[in-house]
């Protein structure tokens, strides 16, 4: 593992607003860097990284030289896109950065991202390469976006100048569906001057292959045995954790159907008993309805015949049954039946008395204005006897035809 100190040098001029490289050139060079600095740090617990900004007002360093990747992360937010980029100047004050760093034993390396035109001449950018070389500071370009104005000729030149034994690299992305943290993946700039590079970078190397390397997870084994295993055991907890709730839910809904079964079961029943002792109350309500409605039909028929004893003895019969607990109910009937008696007794003798002329003749002589010879008076006494005589011949027959 080689002990490295690196600075990367950020083109955030307005040329990272194209939309060439998903989801923009400035978003795809920041995924990039995070996943470099990542790598750079894992490779190596002593190994640091800086940050630093080639466009906008001036070359701006946002975090010298750290191990903590937080703090590099961080950095990366506060980024504001705009202006023209600087190459040369963001290569000095990079190769400035690492010459302030703390360990000297750290090789140096500087990551310049080149996206936008390159305004300085070849000859400026190779006495800067020269000087790189006299300080031992590798130097990685990785080319991408704009390819006019010669571009690609004055960063290969450059290269030229500062590579010493290989140590030096270029990366050309052209645009198009691959991101660019995937492109460089599998290069130099992960993998190490050696090839093997760090087990963060072959892992990294692995997954982006999209599983092809044929080991579990597309990661070897061999290589980081710890990141292979620690993704074995996780994914066995999260296929243990998923059976245990489909397990739960399962039980779960069956609880709930069992249950609504019942409760409908007991539902349909109480309505079934609220309706038969619905209808057999009305039935019964019906019935007795009917009987009363009979009795007093009865009674009516009775009450309304020509023979008033008759009608008397069932009104008597019913009365005396009802009030045979009741004394003073009793008592009641009995003057009743005396005062319907007496009643009886004065109509017959009222009777008896308009049956006599004489009697009716001397009644009708005291009235003044009244002669008892007219005629008309005299028919009217006649009628009323006839009546009379009538009324009692039916009565002497109902009562021959009741014995």
């Amino acid at each position: 593992m080689v002990l490295e100190a690196t600075m990367i040098c950020i083109d955030d001029s307005e040329w990272m607003r194209n939309g060439d490289y998903a989801p923009s050139r400035f978003q795809a060079q920041a995924d990039a860097v995070n996943l470099i600095c990542g790598a750079k740090t894992q490779s190596n617990p002593e190994n640091t990284v800086g940050v630093l900004t080639m466009a906008g007002k001036g070359v701006r360093v946002l975090v010298t030289p750290t191990g903590d990747l937080g703090k590099i992360l961080a950095c990366m937010h506060g980024i504001e896109v705009g202006g023209e980029s600087n190459l040369a100047a963001g290569i000095q004050v990079a190769q400035l950065a690492l010459k302030h760093r703390l360990n000297k034993n750290q090789q140096q390396r500087i990551i310049v991202f080149v996206g936008s035109p390159v305004k300085y001449d070849k000859k400026v950018l190779e006495m800067i390469g020269r000087k790189l070389k006299k300080n031992s500071v590798s130097l990685d370009i990785v080319n991408f976006g704009e390819e006019g104005e010669g571009k690609t000729e004055k960063v290969e030149a450059l290269l030229a100048v500062v590579n010493n034994n290989d140590s030096s690299h270029i990366v050309h992305v052209p645009s198009g569906q691959s991101a660019l943290s995937d492109v460089l993946i599998s290069t130099p700039l992960f993998t190490g001057d050696g090839g093997g590079g760090s087990g963060f970078a072959a892992a990294t190397t692995a997954a982006a292959a999209g599983g092809m390397s044929g080991f579990e997870f597309g990661v070897d084994p061999n290589l980081d045995p710890e990141l292979a295993l620690a993704l074995r055991v996780s994914m066995e907890e999260e296929r243990a954790r998923q059976e245990a709730a489909a397990k739960r839910a399962a039980e779960e809904a069956a609880k709930q159907e069992v249950g609504g079964e019942q409760q409908s079961t007991s539902q349909d029943a109480t309505v079934t008993d609220s309706v038969n002792a619905a209808a057999s109350e009305a039935e019964n309500r019906t019935n007795d309805l009917r009987d009363d409605e009979d009795a007093l039909l009865q009674q009516a028929l009775a009450m309304s015949m020509d023979d008033p004893a008759a009608s008397l003895t069932l009104w008597d019969t019913a009365m005396l049954e009802t009030a045979a607990d009741d004394e003073d109910l009793a008592l009641a009937l009995q003057l009743s039946l005396q005062d319907s008696a007496n009643d009886q007794a004065n109509k017959a003798d009222m009777s008896k008395l308009l049956a006599d002329q004489s009697f009716v003749s001397s009644i009708l002589a005291s009235l003044p204005g009244v002669d008892p010879n007219d005629p008309s008076v005299t028919d009217l006494l006649v009628s009323v006897q006839s009546k009379s005589e009538l009324k009692n011949e039916d009565k002497e027959s109902k009562e021959e035809d009741k014995q």
